[in-house]
């Protein structure tokens, strides 16, 4: 159908049109008469389609109110009388894409769906949970979700629990979120931006459950809403769906949502934080410090694009001058940059990590002398030219697999339209870039940098140093804090107080009765494919090189990976393999130093990348494959290029730089700390899976504890060790990079193979192709059952084992069983009755089944809610529904849609695992014909969990410590 501008459809008036080339889109705009809603269309031929409505949401203080209503308002509402129709949908449709986020200003809800059917049905229940939640009527849910006094009986000691609140100490128990946090608080102070929508620890809790509705009441509004619908969706059919269904109930209303700034300061303000660390760690090294500027306004397109590539000129590149200028003068581990835009006002920081107290002036001085003599002398065109390749690259790629596309361009519409903006001015880049590469011939960085940075006095200056046992002083503070609140309440206020926890207790133990169930939308098994989706591909013999080429139209770009064999390192080797491919592409070669290899491979390639993998073949538990892959993209036009620097890497890197290799080294250890305070579930899963599981010992000795433990050691010990290190570096390359079983995975078009071929075949006669052996790796396998102390408020906890190693078997039905794990039986005892953030189920198909819980408030109760997952199992019992929900949810993950580049990667990945499409077919039937008592087929699996016992729990001395009788092994993480 054709919409006429200003005629009315359902309720909207059509106000503009216009055609977006740069991601072959036409951007509608519309207005609901009555209600005064915007509504933003995206129309193209993308069929994962996506809907979203955004509230500008203003919180004026750091209570979290806008982040627990984020949670809250998914917990029931009008016509889904359900306690979560979040988990519901997130069970039982085949969305590609379900969550809500809070930002600074605004609060978002987006879905995504392949299926029109499905797609329409999370609309409906998105925009009842928006509109009509079930807050207004449950006083438990914001108890809940936000924040609650914890106590069960008079003479325990109350607690404060709550999802939000859980979450937040895990956040601010992170140095670096605490300094990023803490740089907006003090550049907006007096504004919606100086406070922290998330909500700080020590503030959540002066929340009201008056103040959450009256939030509600005011800001989740249709006038104050911006909604957005993305794809190919017949966009007239929406339009009616929305005003029949919700707007037409809703009268315009005007809702003071302006946003007002401070203005500039006179001097850039200081600021100094602690954060805590364990009684056993060093404070050496673990001072923080970040400048940020306030450096325009998100309208002006151009300035942000320019103040964007600017951040990755300086700072991203191995070549960028501040960070090579700052890391050389050895004050800091890890330096790095972040541009924000996604504020009326944009910031650009420079965050250094690992240093010390005393290093702060230099840093000061380096950073300003640098940029000075930048402005000075100029900046290297080549990196400006190299970076500004790199972001045109990815922005004309536009491949986000599991992220959809059309939730990237809503971000990017809202970043405009939320402050009055053309909605489409972001997703216009080809002038925005071309205008920049001219700029860029004469001085347009360097004066970015004058004005912005060294001019600009519109700035902060945090540091955050260490301090021992300071969470230990502000716990018993808080104990103390809460032993007079409970001494100070009458008898009656405590009965109270039981009462309404025993009151969320009852609402969280009671089952949703079948009738609200069924309440939720649901499309039928039978909708769903029975089949897999097959990728074209073929598997090619080149030069006794397997070739696995996948013909797809890839708009002219190249994507290449090349797998080299992993078990040609012997087992002593097996760490120098994983830290090569930190190094790689990074130090100097025979024909460049690696600021040169970094422009040069910036201005031809969209990307190349290296990485030790592991793929597990399904057939036996102990098989699996490591294969070190070297990835790159590129221009057609650019392919031999691309290969001229692959072999130059692989064939002539040096590694006895020591300063570069020193550099690099305490990167990855810096990095490898803010991953193990920040998500320690993924290390401890891989953790309690290397006690019973080779395959799982191996990945562990490459990307978990054992191979912290070696970084660790070569970082502390490097004078000593540089010399073994390099040539341990070179040692491992050359048994790595030979022409002996290597496997090459090839996307692009039809036309493009024959070129790639000859250079292929070229680039294989330049590998070396002798003394090839493949080892045996023997590990020694051995239940350590331990606790990592750290110095956090949260835990970690995971436990885990290898089921095929007691002959059962992998299947589809297992698959579905994660569903039920993650969606029903983990969130309800781990989540909602124990305060978590989060708690999952993972599971291969080798065997590795683990639980593993995110930002835990809990230990002992945790382990316990796995153990009684058993008991969950055999009493299972749903009816064909609910079942057929379960189902819906686990084939939802499995049919998510993939880029070109992802696709080709699945084929790889299944050729190396040996897993054809026979195998994929048997899976997908067995979780489509999933019944009850398949499920309860898994009762012996969990028993045997039990009797196992491998447990690993990353967490808080004290939670460690009141349970250390749990435990084979109890280690300070981070200890000296």
């Amino acid at each position: 159908m054709k919409f006429e501008i200003g005629n009315i459809y359902s309720g909207f008036k059509f106000e503009s049109e216009t055609v977006i080339d740069e991601i072959n889109s036409k951007g509608r705009v519309f207005k609901h008469i009555k209600s005064g809603a915007v509504l933003v269309n995206l129309k193209n031929k993308d069929d994962n389609k996506v809907f979203s409505i955004t509230f500008k949401t203003l919180p004026h203080d750091s209570t979290g109110v806008a982040h627990i209503l984020e949670h809250s308002v998914l917990c029931g509402s009008r016509k889904f009388k359900v306690k979560e129709p979040f988990i519901e949908i997130l069970k039982g449709s085949l969305n590609t894409y379900l969550n809500a986020a809070t930002y600074a200003d605004k609060t978002m809800y987006p879905v995504a769906s392949r299926n029109k059917k499905d797609f329409m049905n999370l609309m409906d229940v998105y925009l009842d949970a928006v509109f009509y939640p079930d807050i207004y009527n449950t006083p438990e849910i914001i108890m809940q979700e936000g924040w609650h006094y914890d106590i069960k009986d008079e003479e325990d000691e109350i607690e404060y629990n709550g999802v939000v609140y859980n979450e937040m100490k895990g956040a601010y128990s992170s140095p670096i979120s605490l300094l990023s946090r803490s740089m907006d608080e003090e550049l907006f102070k007096g504004s919606v931006y100086g406070v922290d929508s998330g909500g700080k620890v020590e503030n959540i809790v002066d929340l009201s459950y008056e103040e959450a509705l009256s939030f509600h009441e005011k800001y989740y509004h249709p006038s104050n809403s911006i909604i957005y619908v993305y794809g190919d969706i017949d966009i007239e059919e929406v339009l009616e769906f929305i005003n029949d269904n919700y707007l037409k109930d809703f009268n315009k209303k005007n809702i003071d949502a302006d946003i007002k700034v401070n203005g500039a300061f006179s001097k850039v303000h200081e600021k100094e934080l602690e954060y805590s660390i364990s009684e056993g760690e060093s404070e050496n090294d673990k001072t923080y410090f970040g400048m940020s500027f306030v450096t325009g306004d998100a309208l002006d397109t151009e300035l942000s694009m320019g103040l964007e590539l600017l951040e990755s000129i300086l700072l991203e590149a191995s070549s960028s001058p501040l960070r090579r200028a700052i890391v050389e003068e050895n004050i800091g581990k890890d330096v790095f940059g972040v541009f924000d835009s996604s504020i009326l006002k944009n910031t650009f920081s420079i965050i250094l990590k690992d240093s010390n107290l005393e290093d702060k002036d230099k840093f000061k001085e380096v950073v300003k002398n640098t940029l000075k003599e930048l402005v000075k002398n100029g900046i290297d065109k080549k990196l400006i030219n190299g970076i500004i390749n790199a972001k045109e690259f990815a922005l004309r790629e536009s491949d986000f697999d599991s992220y959809p596309a059309g939730l990237v361009y809503n971000e990017k519409i809202l970043e405009s339209m939320l402050y009055g903006g053309d909605p489409f001015i972001n997703l216009r880049f080809n002038d925005v870039i071309k205008n920049i590469r001219k700029y860029a011939e004469s001085n347009y960085f360097e004066n970015l940098i004058e004005k912005y940075i060294l001019n600009n006095n519109y700035g902060v200056f945090i540091t955050v140093k260490p301090k021992k046992n300071l969470e230990e002083e502000r716990e018993e503070k808080l104990r103390e804090k809460l032993r007079k609140f409970k001494n100070g309440l009458s008898k009656d206020d405590l009965k109270k107080l039981i009462a309404s926890n025993r009151s969320l207790e009852l609402r969280q133990d009671t089952p949703d009765s079948e009738e609200n169930l069924e309440s939720i939308p649901l499309i039928a098994i039978g909708d769903v494919k029975r089949d897999i989706e097959t990728i074209e591909h073929k598997i090619i013999d080149e030069n006794n090189a397997k070739i696995i080429w996948c013909p797809l139209n890839t708009r002219g770009i190249q994507y290449v990976s090349i797998y080299f064999e992993g078990k040609s390192v012997p087992q002593n080797m097996i760490p120098y393999a994983s830290l090569l491919s930190s190094v790689i592409g990074k130090v100097n070669t025979e024909k460049y130093n690696f600021k040169e290899l970094s422009n040069e491979a910036m201005e031809n390639l969209g990307g190349m990348d290296f990485g030790l993998d592991v793929y597990s073949r399904p057939q036996n538990y102990e098989d699996y494959a490591p294969k070190f892959a070297v990835r790159a993209k590129s221009l057609r036009e650019k392919l031999p290029k691309m290969f001229e620097i692959m072999e130059e890497i692989i064939n002539h890197s040096i590694y006895d730089d020591y300063k570069r290799l020193k550099e690099i080294i305490d990167e990855i250890k810096s990095r490898m700390e803010m991953a193990i305070r920040g998500s320690g579930s993924r290390m401890a899963s891989v953790r309690v899976g290397s006690y019973v599981s080779s395959a799982y010992k191996y990945l562990d000795t490459i990307t978990g504890i054992d191979f912290y433990k070696f970084i660790v050691d070569i970082s502390s010990n490097f004078e000593e060790k540089k010399e073994e290190v390099a040539a341990n570096l070179k040692a491992a390359s050359d048994y790595i990079f030979k022409r002996d079983n290597l496997i090459a995975a090839y996307c692009a078009e039809e036309e493009d193979y024959e070129t790639f071929s000859k250079l292929f075949n070229d680039f294989t006669l330049k590998l070396k192709n002798n003394n090839f052996k493949l080892n045996d790796y023997k590990f020694e396998l051995k239940k350590l059952n331990e606790a990592f102390m750290m110095s956090t408020k949260v835990q970690y906890v995971a436990k885990g084992f290898n089921f095929r190693k007691f002959n059962f078997k992998h299947n589809g039905a297992l698959i579905v069983l994660r569903t039920i794990a993650n969606y029903d039986y983990l969130w309800n005892s781990v989540r909602v009755k124990g305060g978590a953030y989060g708690a999952s189920m993972s599971l291969s198909r080798n065997g590795h089944l683990a639980f593993a819980s995110y930002r835990d408030p809990n230990l002992l109760e945790t382990l316990k809610a796995y153990e009684e997952m058993v008991s969950f199992v055999k009493d299972f019992n749903v009816n064909s529904r609910e079942m057929d929900k379960y189902i819906l949810g686990t084939i939802s993950g499995i049919d998510m849609p993939l880029s070109n580049y992802s696709k080709c990667e699945k084929v790889t990945a299944q050729y190396l695992t040996g897993i054809d499409d026979e195998y994929m077919r048997k899976e997908r039937l067995e979780i489509l014909d999933c019944s009850v008592e398949d499920i309860k087929d898994s009762y012996d699996i969990l028993k045997k969990l039990n009797e196992e016992n491998c447990i690993c729990v990353f967490g808080s001395e004290e939670k460690i410590k009141e349970n250390k009788e749990l435990f084979d092994n109890v280690v300070d993480i981070f200890g000296e």
